[in-house]
């Protein structure tokens, strides 16, 4: 007869060291957000600070002295006539229009490859999946050389007309989430009478609201963010974005006014943001569903 002897931790200390890796987790998590988002704090907290405590105080997170004045300055712009009003409601058309554009044009392309067959169409796909791997720099003269030939430089016409032709990324987005959604959907629409513009507006577009707002925040972080197009084709000071007004503040001839540009800077924060917060779900769903289908 053989006696099986066995040992068993404490339960104490199994319960301790799970803490105690929890607690380790945590903090390194803490600090790694940390670590990721001082800088925005930094600007914000610059942004309410005196010009002289700017680059005095650096370290600190806390003004001495919190004050508005930055705001204020910076709000007003250039001049009485261009205050930053202009430069918010030009990046909200530019923004807003581009998005639009973007998303409905890019959503009628990926219907048409995803559901419509006709010749050459995988050729054609495969050329548009191309076009994402060719750096901007390439086409930007040859397109200023014909949007300068007709007479579009200084306007928002070479900023949002390109939009209206899709974009090849959120175009690859939508025909990935399309081609997970049932053919027998849309071959009942049309049996019922519905022709393919009926289908798309009435089977398609609000099975595909997932991936449309997700490339809608992205599109509209694009072009909210964007200074290197409006600084190419845009000269005229009333046709500013925000990114352009803020970048005119730093006076290499003068003094900088650091405090209205932190000031600025933080306010051009906050539409992305609250866009980010408010269809937060929409975008980690859009993202998974479209990572997902082959």
């Amino acid at each position: 007869m053989s006696t099986t002897y066995t040992t068993s931790q404490p339960a104490g200390g199994t319960r301790t060291s799970k803490l105690l890796r929890r607690i380790g987790y945590h903090l390194l998590l803490l600090t790694t957000c940390f670590v990721m988002i001082y800088p925005i704090l930094w600007m914000l907290a610059s942004s309410f600070k005196e010009e002289q405590e700017i680059w005095a105080n650096m370290a600190s997170l806390i003004p001495t002295a919190p004050t508005l004045h930055n705001y204020v300055d910076g709000w007003r712009g250039f001049s009485s006539s261009l205050t930053f009003t202009t430069f918010y409601l030009n990046s909200f058309i530019y923004a807003g229009v581009g998005t639009l554009a973007r998303v409905a044009s890019s959503a009628l392309v990926a219907y048409a490859f995803s559901r419509i067959r006709f010749w050459g169409r995988d050729f054609w796909f495969g050329i548009m999946m191309l076009t994402m791997m060719l750096p901007f720099q390439i086409v930007l003269i040859p397109q200023y050389i014909l949007f300068n030939q007709l007479g579009w430089v200084n306007t928002f016409l070479p900023l949002l007309v390109p939009r209206f032709f899709g974009e090849a990324f959120f175009i690859f987005m939508a025909v990935q989430f399309m081609r997970g959604i049932p053919q027998e959907l849309t071959d009942a629409a049309e049996i019922d009478g519905c022709n393919r513009i009926g289908t798309f507006t009435r089977i398609m577009l609000p099975l595909v609201r997932p991936v449309l707002i997700t490339s809608g925040i992205f599109s509209f972080y694009w072009l909210w963010d964007d200074f290197f197009t409006p600084l190419i084709y845009l000269s005229d000071p009333k046709l500013y974005t925000v990114s352009l007004a803020i970048r005119a503040f730093a006076d290499g001839s003068s003094d900088t006014n650091w405090g209205a540009i932190f000031a600025m800077s933080t306010l051009s924060l906050v539409p992305v943001i609250v866009i980010f917060f408010a269809f937060q779900r929409y975008l980690v769903e859009g993202i998974a569903t479209t990572g997902l289908k082959g």
